[in-house]
C-alpha cells in the first residue's frame, strides 16, 4: 500500500519513507549545492561591494535570557555553533542508517573508508604544517582537515553524471569520519577552557538518549528536550556545541518497517473509518507515522532545513572575504593559503587513493573499495573541497587577514578539487565501455538483500535460468499498483538476457482478497498454469472474488473441482506463509518491491529507471565472470 503521491510519482512501496541507506540524502545534498555555490557567490559579492557591512552584519549580538541565564552571542556565532548542530545532526542520522541498512552493516566494509578517512586528515594536516610550522599560522592545522560532504556530493554529480551510487557512499563514509574525527579536535584543540560540570552534564543527558528506544519512546519530539540540555550544557562547558548535533544523531536507530506494525496502523486507520472522530485520528496519524524508525522521522524533519537553508546561511555568514589586488599579491604567496590549497588539491586524493590501494594489497583483495579505481580516484579529488568544518575552525583559529588567507586557500581548492575530478571522469568516459565499466564499478562482491535466493526448483520463474539478471517482485495481486507495474514488466520481459521471478506479498489488512487470489494462483501451478493465472489475476484486479477465479481456472483449462477444493481447503496457505517470510527477512512491507540480482531496487519502477539497473546490474555480472579471482573462487 502506497499513498497517492507515491503512486503518481511511480515509487517503490516505502521508498520516500525508508530509502536506500543515504540514497535519497544524496539526492537532496545534491541537488541542494547550487543553493550553496550561490551563496558564497553572494557572500563574497557582498564583502567586496558593501563597504565594510558584510563584517557589520554578522557580528551584531543576538542575546537569549532564559530566567537569569544569558547566551549572548553574534549572529555569526549563532549560525556556526547553532543552526550547524542541525547540520550535523543530518550528517549523524545518515551516517547511523548506513550502519544499520546500507553496505557497512557489513562491518567490515567500514575498515577501508574508516582508514582512508583517518588517513586523509592527517597527510593534509602534514602538508600544512610543513609549510607553516615555523609561522603564525601553524595552530590553524585543523582547517585542512574535513571535506565538506554536502558540497562534495553536489559537485560530484556536477562534474561525474555517471558515477555509481557506491563511489557518493564511499565518499559520504570517507566525510562522516573526517567529521567526526573534527569535530573531536575543535573540542579538545580549539577549546580555550573545558568547565567539567556542564560537560558531565552534557555526558549524562546524552547517555540517557539511548534509553529511549529500550523504553519503547518513539516520539521524535521527545528527542528535542533532551538535544537542547545536551546543546546548552557543551555551550556553557567552553566546547563548540556543534559536536553534539553529530552525537545525538548516531543514536537514532535506522529500520524498515515492520509488517505487523504496518497492520496495526491498518486497524487504526479502519477504526477511523468506520467511526471518524478526532481521537481517532489522532491515533490513526500517530500510528502511521511511528511505524517509521526514529532515524527515518527525524531525517524528514531535519534534512530539508539543512541542506536547504542552515548550510546556504553557513555560506553566507562564513565565505564573504575582501578581495583586492593587494591582499592577493600576499595571499597567493602566503604558506597559509598554500599549505590549504597544496594539502586540499594534493594530500586528500593521495590519502585516500593510497589507502584504499594499500589495504587491497595487505588484505590480498578480502577488503577493497566497493567501486573501480577510477571512481575511487574521483572521490579522492572531490574530497579535496572543504568548506562548512573547515570554516568553522578558521573562524576558531584565525583572525583577520590571515583568516582571509585561509578562506581563499579553501575557495581555491574546491575549484580545483572539482576541475581535477571532472578531468577523470572525462578521460574514463572516452575509453572503450568494458574498461570504462570496470574502471567505475569494480569487481568487489555487492551485498545481497534478497533472502533466500531464487531457487528455480521453488520460485515462479519468466526467461531463460542462465540469464546474467534475476529481477524478483514481491506483489499483491489485489495491488493497484502492482498492476500499474505490470506493463512495465512485459515490456522489460522482451530483454531475452532477464529472468523474472514472483514472489507473493499480499496485504490482507488492505487488500482482503489477495490472499485468495494468491492460493489461486499456487493452485494454478499445481496444474502448470501459474503464469497465465497471474496474468489474468492482474488484469481483473476489481474481479477476484471465488466465482471470478473458477471463471479464470476454467478460461485458462484448468480441472476446476480440483482448482476449487485446492483453494477453499487452503492447500498452498503454507507456501504463501514462506514468501511472506521471505518478504520479512528481505526487509519488504510494501508492494510492488524489486529485487535486481539479489539488490534491492529503491525509488521509481518505471521502464527506464528499471532498464538502468538492469543495465548496471548485467555490467557488474560480466565483470565478476571476467575476473580471475572470481573464477579461482
Amino acid at each position: 500500500m502506497t499513498d497517492t503521491a507515491t503512486a503518481m510519482e511511480g515509487r517503490t512501496t516505502w521508498s520516500r519513507k525508508v530509502g536506500t541507506p543515504l540514497r535519497r540524502f544524496l539526492s537532496t545534498e545534491a541537488g541542494s549545492a547550487g543553493v550553496l555555490l550561490a551563496a558564497i557567490v553572494a557572500a563574497l559579492l557582498w564583502a567586496n561591494l558593501a563597504d565594510g557591512s558584510y563584517e557589520r552584519f554578522w557580528h551584531m549580538p543576538f542575546a537569549l535570557d532564559f530566567d537569569g541565564s544569558r547566551i549572548d552571542l553574534t549572529l555569526r556565532e549563532w549560525i556556526n555553533s547553532g543552526l550547524m548542530t542541525l547540520f550535523f545532526l543530518v550528517v549523524g542520522l545518515e551516517a547511523r542508517r548506513e550502519f544499520d541498512l546500507g553496505d557497512l552493516r557489513d562491518r567490515r566494509r567500514f575498515i577501508l573508508p574508516a582508514a582512508a578517512g583517518v588517513v586523509g586528515m592527517i597527510l593534509p594536516v602534514t602538508i600544512f604544517l610543513v609549510a607553516n610550522h615555523a609561522g603564525p599560522g601553524g595552530h590553524a592545522w585543523g582547517v585542512a582537515m574535513s571535506t565538506d560532504t554536502a558540497l562534495a556530493l553536489g559537485l560530484l554529480a556536477l562534474v561525474g553524471r555517471r558515477v555509481p551510487d557506491q563511489a557518493r557512499l564511499f565518499l559520504v563514509t570517507v566525510a562522516v569520519v573526517d567529521d567526526f574525527v573534527a569535530l573531536v579536535v575543535i573540542a579538545v584543540a580549539y577549546t580555550d577552557e573545558i568547565k567539567p560540570t556542564p560537560l558531565l552534564v552534557a555526558v549524562v543527558v546524552y547517555a540517557l538518549t539511548f534509553a529511549l528506544p529500550l523504553l519503547k519512546v518513539r516520539s521524535g519530539f521527545v528527542y528535542v528536550p533532551f538535544g537542547l540540555v545536551v546543546w546548552g550544557a557543551m555551550l556553557a562547558s567552553g566546547i563548540d556545541p556543534v559536536v553534539s548535533g553529530l552525537a545525538l544523531g548516531l543514536t537514532a536507530a535506522a529500520y524498515t518497517p515492520a509488517r505487523s506494525d504496518l497492520e496495526q496502523a491498518s486497524e487504526m486507520f479502519r477504526s477511523f473509518r468506520e467511526q471518524p472522530t478526532a481521537e481517532l485520528a489522532r491515533f490513526a496519524r500517530l500510528g502511521l507515522t511511528q511505524t517509521l524508525s526514529p532515524n527515518d522521522r527525524l531525517t524528514r524533519v531535519y534534512q530539508g532545513w539543512s541542506s536547504y537553508l542552515i548550510v546556504p546561511l553557513f555560506g553566507l555568514a562564513n565565505a564573504g572575504i575582501s578581495i583586492d589586488g593587494k591582499f592577493l599579491g600576499v595571499a597567493v604567496t602566503s604558506s597559509i593559503t598554500l599549505g590549504v590549497f597544496i594539502a586540499y588539491v594534493v594530500g586528500k586524493p593521495l590519502a585516500i587513493a593510497g589507502v584504499s590501494a594499500l589495504v587491497t594489497l595487505l588484505s590480498k583483495g578480502t577488503i577493497r573499495p566497493a567501486v573501480g579505481w577510477a571512481s575511487v580516484a574521483g572521490t579522492g579529488t572531490i574530497a579535496g573541497i572543504g568548506f562548512t568544518v573547515s570554516f568553522l575552525i578558521a573562524d576558531l583559529a584565525l583572525k583577520g587577514p590571515q583568516l582571509a588567507e585561509a578562506k581563499l586557500g579553501l575557495l581555491a581548492g574546491g575549484v580545483a578539487a572539482s576541475v581535477l575530478t571532472w578531468g577523470i571522469f572525462r578521460v574514463v568516459s572516452s575509453l572503450p565501455k568494458a574498461r570504462k565499466a570496470m574502471l567505475l564499478l569494480g569487481d568487489a562482491d555487492q551485498l545481497t538483500d534478497l533472502i533466500p535466493e531464487v531457487d528455480p526448483e521453488r520460485d515462479h520463474t519468466r526467461g531463460p535460468a542462465d540469464a546474467s539478471v534475476t529481477l524478483v517482485e514481491y506483489g499483491d495481486f489485489q495491488c493497484p499498483y502492482c498492476g500499474r507495474a505490470e506493463p512495465v514488466v512485459r515490456e522489460l520481459l522482451t530483454d531475452i538476457d532477464l529472468r523474472y521471478v514472483w514472489r507473493h506479498l499480499p496485504l490482507s489488512d488492505v487488500h482482503p482478497q489477495a490472499q485468495l487470489a494468491a492460493e489461486a494462483a499456487e493452485a494454478a501451478a499445481e496444474q502448470g498454469k501459474f503464469w497465465e493465472m497471474h496474468d489474468l489475476l492482474l488484469a481483473h484486479q476489481d474481479k477476484l472474488r471465488i466465482v471470478d477465479l473458477l471463471k479464470y481456472a476454467e478460461q485458462i483449462g484448468l480441472d476446476q473441482e480440483r482448482f476449487h477444493d485446492d483453494v477453499m481447503g487452503q492447500a498452498y496457505a503454507e507456501r504463501i506463509t514462506e514468501d511472506l517470510d521471505s518478504a520479512d527477512l528481505s526487509g519488504v512491507s510494501g508492494t510492488p518491491t524489486f529485487f535486481v540480482n539479489g539488490k534491492r531496487h529503491y525509488g521509481a519502477y518505471d521502464v527506464h529507471t528499471l532498464k538502468e539497473a538492469i543495465r548496471v546490474a548485467r555490467v557488474r555480472a560480466k565483470i565478476a565472470a571476467a575476473s580471475p579471482s572470481r573464477r579461482r573462487g
